[in-house]
């Protein structure tokens, strides 16, 4: 089996990674918080780690691949406005579903709600009280920061120079300021509660991911993933929440993607510059998406916008060109090694941009045989394999047959929904089609039609 090593932001290095009994491999991903739909940087990671999930499963390891939905939060409250947040909670989950669905990837193999972890979450929250790592005070609980010395390795900054972001909430309660909640006591107006040891209340959000992640995947299990926005104060507290609750680390690796960028500034909803998962699919189709993800290293930032993206169409074109000229069958001997350099490069860190490189110098080489004189055979299995690893194998497939001239119709009205920015009867056209058997997919200024499989 390929050796595989990944960057570990707690030691600042690759890693190997070492499947627990040679073969296991579990990696938890923090998924979205579900107040809004989601927003194209949200599938930065959703992208990343089902495709790591392929590859890893492809050297014939056993993966399970685990991404919650943090459904019980302040956000979901504020969004709510007081009005039914676990309904919103509801409806936003569906959305992100759907939405995601849309990128063609699969799901997880788990997909835990917050709302449906409380046993786990008070079981925790009790052992760090009992462990003196916690404190109730008013019918909320604490975590003491300070009594973790490990606490800080992760994100590496100063203890001393660091804001848990929860501002004045809390302080005439905390022993120390930079003590962050892990159980808060029900407020007006907060309509979701649970019974606890501490009185009626909800988990803090980061108690949430420790917990789901334990009962689904047990502690010290292979990779942690997120966005490196997550690294402080989510996956710091996390760490020391199941460090100082179970006496171990909850992960060997922890893995962390770039942001998008719009400008300068890394995108996000605090920010007021997201653009909707759901609208980018609807503009620019979901293979170009799932390329663009592809063309920047995991780790790195990588810029958004109409240029970009262009680019990754064109990509796209180029590998559905090649599918004109090439067939199934094996790849010549000599261009073998080039599946081999994208494996290679997918070990190394998940070099998604040098393992694209193999499969367009392969493309290359086909393109170049196929023009000459005496052309040569050139299989595609190879070049299949490779594909399917990124989740873009349909890539290769031959054009369906013609839709009926009422899907066309439909299809057609929903790219002039789409052109007068009417996305919400863009959606229900879409859904239509798919109810007549159909995919619509965006492909330059029109649209395809495929046909689902039987």
């Amino acid at each position: 089996m390929v050796e595989i090593s990944l960057y570990d932001t707690l030691t600042g290095a690759k890693q190997v990674l070492r499947p627990r009994d040679g073969r296991y491999v579990g990696i938890y991903v923090c998924g979205p918080t579900v107040y809004s739909r989601v927003h194209v940087g949200n599938a930065r990671p959703f992208v990343v780690f089902a495709q790591l999930a392929r590859f890893l499963d492809r050297t014939g390891l056993d993966v399970t691949l685990v991404c919650n939905i943090t459904d019980v939060n302040d956000k979901i409250y504020a969004a709510a406005a007081g009005g039914d947040s676990a309904a919103l909670a509801r409806e936003m989950a569906g959305h992100y579903t759907a939405d995601t669905d849309r990128l063609g990837l699969g799901r997880p193999d788990h997909e835990p709600l917050a709302s449906e972890s409380i046993a786990a979450i008070i079981e925790e929250t009790q052992a760090l009280i009992d462990r003196g790592h916690a404190y109730e005070a008013g019918g909320d609980v604490y975590f003491r920061v300070r009594s973790d010395p490990a606490y800080g390795g992760l994100s590496g900054r100063d203890i001393d120079q660091m804001d848990q972001g929860e501002e004045l909430e809390g302080a005439d309660r905390k022993t120390d300021a930079l003590d962050f909640a892990l159980w808060k006591a029900q407020k007006a107006g907060e309509d979701v509660a649970w019974d606890s040891p501490w009185g009626r209340g909800r988990p803090g959000w980061h108690i949430e991911c420790s917990a789901m992640a334990e009962s689904l995947l047990g502690v010290g299990f292979e990779i942690h993933g997120g966005g490196l926005d997550l690294a402080f104060p989510h996956h710091e507290n996390e760490a020391a929440q199941t460090r100082c609750a179970r006496g171990a680390e909850l992960a060997r690796i922890w893995m962390h993607n770039g942001m998008l960028e719009t400008g300068t500034e890394k995108m996000g909803k605090s920010l007021g510059n997201v653009t909707a998962l759901h609208e980018v699919l609807d503009e620019h189709g979901r293979d170009a998406l799932v390329m663009y993800f592809c063309g920047g290293h995991y780790r790195q930032p990588i810029a958004f916008g109409s240029p970009e993206l262009a680019q990754a169409a064109a990509s796209v074109t180029r590998i559905r060109e090649v599918a004109r000229r090439v067939g199934p069958g094996p790849s010549p001997a000599d261009m073998r090694p080039l599946r081999e350099r994208f494996f290679t490069a997918l070990a190394d860190d998940f070099n998604t941009p040098q393992a694209l490189a193999a499969i367009f110098d392969w493309i290359r080489e086909a393109n170049r045989r196929a023009g000459a004189a005496d052309p040569a055979p050139v299989g595609s299995d190879d070049l299949r394999e490779m594909l399917d690893v990124l989740g873009l194998a349909n890539l290769l497939d031959a054009p369906a047959a013609s839709a009926p001239r009422d899907v066309v119709e439909l299809a057609g009205e929903r790219q002039a929904a789409r052109a007068a920015r009417d996305f919400g009867l863009a959606d229900r056209l879409r859904d239509t089609i798919e109810e007549r058997g159909w995919s619509v997919r965006d492909a330059g200024d029109g649209f395809e039609l495929v046909a689902h499989e039987t």
